[in-house]
Order: C-alpha cells, then structure tokens, then sequence
C-alpha cells in the first residue's frame, strides 16, 4: 500500500519531549515502512521521522497549538501534496472535513480526543465518507451514536524500552501539570503512603504554568522532587527505578499511552479506574486500580506484582507491531469493499437482488489483500 499520514501542525514528529499523538504518528509510519508498505507523511517541516514527506509543509507551530487557522491551511499543503496515495490516514481534525472535496482515496481518521458533544457533531459529519478509529472501548461509549469503524489501542515500540529494577525507593507521575491528570492527587497520596514521589511533567502552556504557581509550586516540600519535563531517556529511567507509577487521573481519558510506557520499563502501575485505565492495567496482576481517596494503600503492593509479567503484558497487547497490524488490517478492508461515499471503485459496481448499487473488490485492492488479521504481525 501507499500510506498517506497526516499529523497536527502543531508539534514535529516525533516529539522532543511531550506528545502522544505525535508518537503513535511515528510509529505507524516507522511500522508500516518495516512492513514493506509505502508512508507519505505530512507534518511539520522539522519534523524527523525517517518516513517522506509532503513538501512545502511549514515549521512546527507550538504556540499556536489548538488553532483553527493554523490546522486549516496546513491541511490544505497536506492534502494537495498526497497525490496519489491508496488511503489516507488523517490524525487532525479539520482534515476529514477537507478531504471529501479533496482526496479520491479512503480516509481515515482517529479520535485521539475525548468525544465531546461538540466533537461528536464534527465525527459524525465525517463518518458519511470517513472511517472512524477509536482508541478505547471507553471512549466509543461516550457518545454510541457516533459510527466507529473500530476501536484500537494506541501501540509503542516496546523492545527499544530499557526495563528498570524497580528499586529506587520512590514512587513517579509523569505527565503534565493540569488538574485532570492528577498531579495534585499524587503529592497527597504519595504522602500518605510515606514514600518520596518525584515528578516530571510538561508545563508549557498559559494554564499549565498558571495553575502550577498558584496551586502545585507551593504545596511542593522534602516528600516531592519536581523535575520538570523529561526526553525519553531519562523518562524511562525515571520510570523504570520507581516501585510504581501513580497514574490518579481525575477524567474519563481516551487512552493513557504513559501507563504502556510504565509497564513496558515493568513498573506497575497504580491509579483511578476510570477512562482507558481497565483497558490497559489489569488489577492486582500489571497494577492497581482505586478510588483516589484509597491508592495510597496499594502503593507498597505495587512494589510486590511481577515487572516482568508488566513488561510482557506490554509486548504482548500495546507494542508497535500490533498497533501497525490492526491498522493494516483495517485499511485493507478498506480498500476491498470501497464502502465509503465518494470514493467508489465503479469497475466492479454490480447490483444486488433490491437493485441497490454493490461495491465489489478492485483488482488493485486485492493484490493489497495480505491477510492481515485484528492483532496479528503484518
């Protein structure tokens, strides 16, 4: 196949530090490139990625992260640059409205967001001609009414993860500093268990800062060692010496791709049970899963699970190989039925016994066929 992938504006692929779209973006293109398929990526211009790219596309724009005008004319270079790609993967937002007066290929998209009612509008809008990807059983049942083609978990290249011995003594959060992600949470029950909780997080944006100085920073004393925001290196290193990682988020999150980081450096994992969180962590086997008000207890329990049965949980359900196969799978079944609006393959259009028009495989679409399977290697 001929892959087209297109990433926000926002923030180069991969990211340097915080970013975990960005991530899950260059993991499929890293992926299907190992799989013998062909990736055109649209993203940011300093982007790394080793995958081609689109070009004329702009510098990244992280302060202009969320913006509309940014997102709308970096679309518009993505999708006049894609050519002719088979399919088309879209992780923006504004891309899947653009992409019907735009692209002859399927598209496809993922909600890497919760399904709000003001998100819900926009996806089911774009399902009349775009395939939907959720990222958690969690978040499909959100809004039922919104179409999803199938929910896959979000995927990391698990082997490159150095795993940790579990035997520094502290327990960490990492994430970033908002009320949502529990960071408040976490000073209070590290705390209450009497062990050192050392911290690292983004903290980049206005409200992120804001809410820092006036409610984290002076809270911190000699329980709490902040240490601002961590590369990748030292965030599993971090991660892979804690005796567990205290994950107390305080909203329905899509998907935590920082809990498969954890249990990749086979560091269990120990937070709320709400969201995504039973979907990855199995409780009292890879981590625990409380209400905030009772974590502390399990904090010592969590030093006593298996790191290597969190590191092969890890390999087995959220590496990148089968993240890549899911997709594949579902791309290729894209491209043998054609069943999207606007995109028919009309050299097989047949009609069936109501007289309706029916969308058969291409001879193209077949040759693409690979027997991929939901979870399999591609």
């Amino acid at each position: 196949m001929r892959i087209g992938l297109v990433a926000a504006p926002w923030i180069p692929i991969p990211p340097a530090g915080y970013g975990g779209i960005e991530r899950v973006v260059d993991s499929l293109a890293r992926g299907f490139i190992a799989a013998g398929h062909e990736v055109l990526l649209a993203a940011a211009s300093d982007s790394t990625c080793p995958a081609p790219r689109v070009p004329g596309m702009r510098p990244s724009e992280p302060a202009a992260l969320g913006f509309t005008l940014s997102e709308l004319s970096h679309v518009i270079r993505a999708y006049e640059g894609l050519g002719d790609v088979d399919i088309i993967h879209d992780h923006t937002l504004a891309g899947p409205l653009l992409a019907r007066r735009r692209s002859a290929a399927p598209v496809v998209t993922t909600i890497h967001g919760p399904l709000t009612p003001a998100s819900a509008d926009l996806y089911r809008a774009m399902a009349a001609d775009t395939a939907i990807i959720g990222i958690s059983r969690d978040q499909a049942s959100r809004v039922p009414d919104v179409p999803i083609t199938r929910v896959i978990h979000h995927g990391m290249d698990v082997s490159a993860v150095p795993v940790g011995s579990g035997a520094g003594g502290y327990v960490c959060f990492v994430g970033r500093i908002c009320p949502d992600k529990g960071v408040l949470e976490a000073i209070h029950i590290a705390r209450r268990a009497g062990i050192p909780l050392r911290i690292a997080a983004k903290m980049r944006e206005p409200e992120e800062i804001a809410y820092f100085r006036s409610v984290i920073e002076p809270l911190l004393g000699s329980n709490e060692d902040f240490m601002g925001e961590l590369e990748d290196t030292d965030k599993f290193q971090l991660m892979g010496e804690a005796m567990a990682f205290l994950n107390p988020i305080q909203w329905s999150e899509p998907f935590g791709l920082v809990m498969i980081e954890s249990l990749s450096t086979g560091t269990p994992v120990v937070g709320t049970p709400i969201g995504s969180a039973p979907e990855i962590v199995d409780h009292g086997k890879t981590g625990y899963l409380a209400p905030t008000d009772s974590l502390h207890t399990f904090l010592p329990l969590a030093a006593q699970l298996d790191r290597a049965h969190c590191r092969d949980r890890a390999l087995k359900l959220f590496s990148t190989e089968r993240m890549v196969g899911n997709h594949l799978d579902l791309y290729t079944k894209l491209l043998e039925t054609s069943p999207l609006p606007g995109v028919p393959d009309v050299s097989h259009v047949g009609q069936n016994q109501t007289g309706r028009a029916v969308i058969g495989p291409s001879d193209r679409a077949r040759s693409l066929a690979g027997g991929h399977e939901e979870g399999a290697h591609p």
